[in-house]
């Protein structure tokens, strides 16, 4: 019988993956020469979710998202939904 993940942990995993892959791979960019290898690691996709205000007269509200994800921080999630299996 399999136990059931803490959702909490699953998101904290996930976001780790995308952060540390991201990370490696600006640094490999970095490193990389011109060419079709360096910009794969640095191509990145955008999520952004447009601010939104509310006014209630006494103060205001604005929220906001944007994700700005690379093709090594998209690997990274996929490892680290791999090693969920384990944890």
């Amino acid at each position: 019988m399999r136990s059931k993940k803490n959702i909490g942990k699953v998101v904290m995993m996930i976001v780790l993956g995308a952060l540390i892959g991201s990370l490696l791979g600006e640094l490999v960019g970095l490193v990389l020469p011109e060419g079709v290898v360096k910009e794969f690691f640095l191509r990145t996709a955008d999520i952004v979710l447009s601010p939104a205000t509310l006014d209630l007269k006494v103060f205001t509200i604005t929220l906001g998202f944007s994700l700005s994800l690379n093709s090594s921080g998209f690997i990274g999630i996929l490892l680290a939904i791999y090693l969920l299996r384990w944890y």
